[in-house]
């Protein structure tokens, strides 16, 4: 059978011979038929198991037709808000909205609603009553039980109660949606479909669920943050499929939400088969007269090699939706993939990237965890690596020297994150070599995020010595292979346990070593991560200890305001955060300081910093001193 993109339309599904479809899949993005996308992978999967599947991407929410354009499925509706969180993808931290929107034809903003899970189930439960209807996607496995919504500054319920859908299925999803399909085209009512690994489901009825952990209730957690604090705890300890147990989260008039644990990892052969689908690589051909769909840039040319990470830092879901056990593909299979990017007409012989989460991930962090799971309440580089921690990059640096030697390649990219602190950890530098000298274009991207170690502890970093030592040894190879190649760093503001004498901290840092950074990351509170819970309840669920939290908007401007400190649209913030510090020893003209007092204009008014420069000459030269003061004086007087 010739590929093809899967059915968008009736007239596709007649070119097919389809009469009615096994499933709809709606999704908030636009249509992009490449496995970095997961409705297509999910799609796909459904597709290679002998159902069939069409497309509704951002339908019309505010018409009930949108979703009727592909008739009532056999089995049931599936939602995706898309590959992001539909809030994340509307707005900034600020909360002002965003411009454009990558996943949508042209970069067009507003294509999908706020809270996309929910309004798509609400719309189909009104036209299709009866019909099942499965969640999943990053927007619904990171909201499957109740959650903070920042943007509504409010407690959420699950949002498979809000959505009126039957299943969640979270996680990456490949291997619970075949189990959903199966059991439904095997008759099975979907309000019986408990038995999943994979899914949460809602009942009335608990009583024959066995060994399973009850966690506070919904009306609980409501009332007293605490609480929910100490519920994120108990689900971050259940999120590995070796050790977790079935959650069940108790709501009012007797409804319960029941999380089942995770599906086990993929192995690499089924990583293999879900990267081996027919996919068209690209998006759907109606979008084109629009420009197309500006996120294909970022991956039309980049690999995936793993899924999943150890890292745990702080304010990162991927614990919750990937897991923490690294799952890989085969070197045939990334080989094979890249072969057909070689033969893209638009290929030029870069490679964009070869990673996942973590670039330098390609196994598990210790032998145990495949068959024991990982340590529930201990994390494998934080706050020192684990006696137990395999650091080890010798696939991977066969893997990148297999890319380079191809045919047609110029050059293999690096470009996902790099764990510094696992880079350390490898006693062979071989790899740590070959990185600098043929994986970076000039900058290498990482993410230190703060240098503050009390900050650092709450995101689970290293330390700030264990950065200063990756420095050292990147610059040293730099210089032994006669290249001139810099570190950007990535940095957070405001993050939970960040006063203004933190982020003085690493404005006087960023001072020393010369460098202002173009973009900063001001701290964005998302679901189901630590440094979200820490930011709502003031907790630390890990310890229960209370944490400072910066959630007022202008402290926020100001943290961030201290680590671009140079920018002189920035110089009032950051006077008015130093004087507020007791840091006036910040504000004057010697080489330490952050930034010049402000100086009086021929009028006798205050003026900002502009032109402070020249009296700072004026000062340090003799009669430039004996002047400017004098003129000071004649101001004042």
């Amino acid at each position: 059978m010739t590929k093809d993109f899967l059915p968008i339309s009736k007239q596709d599904m007649e070119k097919r011979g389809i009469e009615q479809l096994d499933f709809v899949h709606v999704t908030g993005d636009a249509y992009v038929d490449h496995p970095s996308f997961g409705h297509a992978i999910i799609s796909r999967i459904l597709e290679a198991h002998g159902y069939s599947v069409g497309i509704i991407a951002q339908p019309d929410w505010k018409d009930e037709k949108s979703i009727t354009i592909l008739g009532r499925p056999r089995l049931a509706f599936l939602i995706s808000g898309g590959n992001m969180d539909s809030m994340v993808n509307h707005y900034f931290v600020s909360k002002k909205h965003r411009p454009t929107d990558a996943y949508t034809p042209g970069g067009e903003p507003f294509k999908r609603p706020d809270h996309a899970t929910v309004v798509y189930g609400n719309l189909i439960r009104r036209t299709y009553k009866d019909v099942p209807v499965i969640i999943g996607g990053i927007e619904a496995s990171l909201r499957r039980l109740a959650h903070y919504d920042y943007w509504s500054d409010s407690f959420k319920r699950s949002v498979l109660l809000d959505s009126q859908a039957d299943l969640i299925s979270y996680g990456m999803g490949e291997k619970s949606i075949v189990e959903i399909a199966d059991a439904l085209s095997s008759g099975i009512a979907v309000k019986d479909i408990t038995f999943i690994r994979g899914t949460v489901y809602k009942t009335k009825d608990v009583d024959g669920i066995y060994e399973a952990q009850m966690l506070p209730s919904y009306e609980r957690m409501q009332k007293e943050k605490r609480e929910y604090a100490g519920s994120f705890r108990i689900q971050y300890a259940n999120t590995d499929p070796c050790t977790a147990k079935t959650l069940i989260e108790p709501y009012p008039n007797g409804v319960f939400v029941v999380q089942n644990p995770p599906q086990p990892v993929l192995t690499m052969e089924e990583m293999d088969a879900v990267y081996d689908l027919p996919y068209m690589r690209t998006y759907h051909p109606s979008y084109e007269e629009k420009g197309g769909v500006p996120a294909i840039s970022e991956i039309k040319f980049s690999l995936i090699s793993n899924r999943g990470c150890f890292g745990g830092c702080s304010f990162c879901a991927l614990t919750f939706h990937q897991g923490r056990t690294i799952q890989v593909r085969s070197h045939e299979s990334i080989i094979k993939e890249a072969e057909e990017i070689i033969k893209d007409p638009n290929f030029k012989g870069y490679i964009h990237d070869v990673g996942g989460p973590t670039a330098n991930f390609r196994h598990p962090s210790c032998e145990k965890q495949l068959t024991k799971g990982v340590c529930p309440a201990k994390q494998c580089l934080y706050p020192k690596p684990c006696v137990n921690l395999k650091a080890d990059h010798s696939d991977y640096l066969k893997l990148l020297r297999r890319l380079r030697e191809l045919p047609g390649v110029k050059k293999v990219f690096v470009r996902s994150g790099i764990r510094f602190d696992y880079l350390l950890a490898d006693p062979d530098d071989t790899f740590f070599r070959e990185l600098v000298k043929y994986h970076i274009s000039g900058q290498l991207k990482v993410a230190p995020e703060h240098i503050s170690d009390a900050v650092l502890s709450r995101m689970g970093k290293p330390e700030n010595a264990v950065y200063e030592r990756f420095l050292k040894k990147y610059k040293k190879l730099n210089e032994q292979m006669g290249l001139k190649q810099f570190v950007v760093p990535y940095l957070m503001s405001s993050h939970p346990g960040s006063t203004l004498k933190e982020a003085i901290e690493l404005a006087e840092y960023l001072r020393d070593l010369g460098y202002m950074p173009e973009q900063v990351q001001d701290f964005y509170p998302t679901p189901s991560t630590i440094s979200t819970v820490m930011y709502y309840t003031g907790l630390d669920p890990r310890t229960m200890e209370e944490v400072y939290v910066c959630r007022n908007p202008h402290e926020k401007a100001m943290q961030r305001a201290l680590i671009q400190y140079r920018n002189p649209k920035n110089y009032e913030l950051v006077m008015e955060a130093l004087k507020t510090a007791g840091r006036e020893d910040l504000i004057g003209f010697d080489k330490k300081c952050l930034i010049r007092p402000r100086r009086l204009n021929g009028k006798g008014v205050l003026k900002s910093n502009s032109g402070a420069k020249r009296a700072e000459q004026k000062v340090n030269s003799g009669s430039g001193k004996r002047k400017t003061i004098r003129n000071v004086h004649k101001k004042k007087r």
